[in-house]
């Protein structure tokens, strides 16, 4: 992969960059991988045809953020990620097996898992009630956006039926667009594939114009991200579910009547904590939790560390597969006296959930999105 150094430079702005190091310094994968983010805008810098000498490198990053929260000057470093990841995706040579596979999938079924298409709603299977189609109704005063690994993943799926009864049991006016929903592409966006991404937003934009919604509420941080940040103004706004729980709880819609004897902690995902400054409601809906006794990690909010599911980091090993930022989250949460390690993010729970089994701490702490514990207080 050869890069016109001086036109990417101008591009994204590393003209700008000072070399402070604050990006790599704070970097969490930096520490284990070769990943070197300074280090790759200083050949930009200097170099008229850039060639990285490792592949490998630009698939280590999480796309946690960090690094540009960290920048004084401004420029976006996971940005730069993105971008050179694209040469890659462009050319079709270097892009790990997985992370192919996750593209293929997306574009033709709709998901990045390779699961049919027709088996987008099997989520909803032993609900008690039905879930409408808002695409067969026109309208409904919330869309309920359900994503790929929550749609799919049997781990995942009873965090998204929860979410789906607290909202019949508070009477919400809630659809999905059942088999017709698709990928929202956050992160087909930051592997690389800008295209592919673009036609994901002129699709779901179409397919807008076809019902009504007062709101869409999303199971990941990662929908959320794409959806409030990157498609430009949509019809609705735009809530990740703790933010509309939050206001449940708020107006007396939500009421828990059972208590969730635990000491819990929470894990903040990067895709609602860093790249949206969602903080402070999955800690409220915590603590208004009856009988929970919450703590916070030491790395917490705007220090949190990454659990290296975002990025495409779910279907990319990278170049240290034995050192994991998630085995340490765990062993935090347990030297913390925790006996559930709280998530709001699907990413999170696997990666988290994973951590712990290899770890062999079964016995010691149980990983639990928000949501699990909800449904065990109502």
């Amino acid at each position: 992969m050869k890069v016109n150094a001086r036109e990417f430079a101008r591009e994204y702005t590393l003209l700008e960059c000072i070399q402070c190091g604050r990006c790599t310094g704070g970097c969490p994968v930096s520490m284990k991988t070769a990943l070197n983010i300074r280090g790759l805008i200083y050949q930009l810098l200097i170099e008229d045809t850039f060639s990285p000498a490792s592949l490998d490198e630009l698939w280590d990053c999480t796309n946690c953020l960090t690094c540009t929260i960290r920048c004084p000057k401004d420029i976006r470093p996971a940005d730069v990620i993105i971008g050179l990841r694209g040469f890659i995706v462009g050319e079709g040579k270097g892009v790990p097996p997985r992370i192919r596979d996750a593209l293929m999938s997306a574009f033709t079924r709709g998901n990045t898992l390779g699961f049919a298409t027709e088996d987008r709603d099997s989520w909803t299977e032993g609900l008690p009630f039905e879930v409408k189609n808002i695409l067969d109704e026109g309208q409904a005063d919330l869309l309920y956006y359900v994503g790929c690994t929550p749609a799919y993943d049997p781990r995942v799926q009873p965090v998204t039926r929860a979410l789906a009864t607290v909202f019949y049991e508070a009477g919400i006016d809630f659809g999905t667009l059942g088999v017709d929903e698709v990928c929202c592409g956050n992160e087909i966006r930051r592997i690389g594939e800008a295209e592919g991404f673009a036609s994901m937003v002129e699709e779901f934009r179409e397919v807008c114009k076809e019902f009504q919604a007062g709101r869409m509420v999303t199971v990941s941080p990662h929908c959320f991200n794409a959806f409030k940040n990157e498609y430009g103004e949509l019809p609705f706004p735009v809530q990740h579910y703790t933010q509309f729980l939050t206001e449940l709880i708020d107006t007396g819609k939500l009421t828990f009547r059972r208590e969730v004897r635990k000491k819990v902690t929470y894990h903040d995902p990067c895709f609602l904590g860093k790249h949206n400054q969602v903080y402070d409601e999955p800690r409220y809906i915590l603590q208004r939790l009856p009988g929970l006794e919450f703590e916070d990690l030491d790395r917490s909010r705007e220090r949190s560390v990454c659990c290296e599911g975002g990025g495409g980091r779910m279907w990319a090993e990278g170049t240290n597969v034995e050192v994991r930022l998630a085995h340490q989250r765990v062993r935090d949460a347990v030297d913390l006296g925790a006996e559930v390690l709280a998530v709001a993010c699907p990413f999170c729970l696997l990666t988290l959930e994973d951590a712990v089994k290899i770890l062999g701490l079964d016995d010691k702490i149980q990983v639990m999105d928000i949501m699990e514990l909800v449904i065990q207080a109502l």
